[in-house]
């Protein structure tokens, strides 16, 4: 690695940066950390497109921590719904009610890591961009980044943190950060990278071996096992029946459909009128919607007219919509 290479790194996230809310412009003053930390979160293991207009309305509805620190959980957690990873919604409101209390961000990347859902990559990325911090903030784009400049297929976690950390050298920690990022973005991409647009290509050992689509190696992923599960439509007077989900666990907290457990035996479908295939991280789902009388438990009466502010999930907007699709359809047909 030449000792020029962070510089034409960061002259290239200079020329060519993401225009992006939770961002400030090379050169100027950091983002407020809860701008950084918010989108942070918000971008686990969600696109730059889906989460951009969510943080607007976030930040229009919440404009700092102490705001959102002061929201209820279900306030929260319906501004979250679709976004889904709903246990980053949970620590959200865990860590905003930290900060709040302490009245401040940690600046380190350590003191940031004690706080609700802030893993290794998210600390060192807030302590970074919002505090200059010299911190190696790898995600998965660095990570393929890294793998590719050094021609190595198989980097352990820490390997690729120190490189990282030592290719930064004396460069500007944020905007060195920022600019890995958006490398692997749009450029050193997973397939057909668009290695003569890099800055580094010059210094990449897998752009010299001819295949750098190869490197890193691609993890064989385990199959994910199936579940069934029936959403019960309980409709009465214009609104339909509506549980909150246990705080902990898959959806915690959630408003829902009521339903029965989620299991590997196939659920007795023949009076379902619709079904919702969802894939979580651990396990793929079909959901089948059946009408029923009555409701049982505790849960709420939801006006069909507001049910969009009811924040449902995804998967149970989608069995919901099923459900009206199929009444709308019996109306036309009566």
């Amino acid at each position: 690695m030449t000792a020029n290479a962070a510089k034409r790194l960061i002259q290239h996230y200079v020329d060519n940066f993401r225009r992006l809310p939770w961002r400030s412009p090379p050169g100027k003053p950091a983002p407020e950390p809860y701008r950084v930390w918010l989108s942070e979160i918000m971008l686990q293991q969600t696109t730059v497109a889906a989460v951009q207009p969510r943080f607007e309305r976030f930040i229009a509805r919440w404009p700092t921590i102490e705001a959102l620190a002061e929201a209820t959980d279900e306030q929260i957690l319906s501004e979250w719904a679709g976004l889904g990873y709903y246990a980053r919604a949970r620590n959200l409101i865990g860590c905003a009610r930290e900060v709040a209390r302490r009245r401040e961000f940690p600046r380190t990347a350590a003191e940031l890591r004690e706080l609700p859902g802030i893993g290794a990559y998210t600390s060192a990325a807030i302590a970074a961009i919002a505090f200059g911090k010299k911190a190696a903030a790898v995600d998965t784009n660095v990570e393929r980044v890294i793998a590719r400049i050094y021609g190595s297929k198989r980097p352990s976690r820490g390997e690729v943190e120190k490189l990282t950390f030592d290719m930064m050298g004396d460069q500007r920690p944020g905007d060195f950060v920022q600019a890995m990022m958006d490398l692997g973005a749009t450029i050193c991409r997973p397939r057909q990278p668009r290695c003569i647009e890099c800055p580094l290509e010059s210094d990449c050992a897998a752009r010299i071996s001819g295949d750098p689509g190869a490197f890193p190696e691609r993890r064989q992923r385990a199959q994910r096992p199936h579940r069934s599960g029936i959403a019960w439509w309980i409709e009465r007077d214009g609104c339909v029946w509506l549980i909150r989900r246990p705080a902990k666990g898959l959806l915690g907290g959630m408003a829902a459909l009521p339903g029965t457990e989620w299991t590997q035996d196939e659920p007795d479908t023949r009076s379902a009128i619709g079904s919702v295939r969802h894939v979580f991280t651990h396990f793929s789902l079909d959901l089948w919607v059946v009408r029923r009388a009555a409701p049982d438990g505790e849960g709420w009466w939801q006006p069909l007219d507001s049910l969009a502010e009811a924040g449902l999930p995804t998967l149970y907007r989608r069995a919901a919509e099923i459900a009206l699709t199929a009444r709308n359809s019996a109306r036309a047909a009566a």
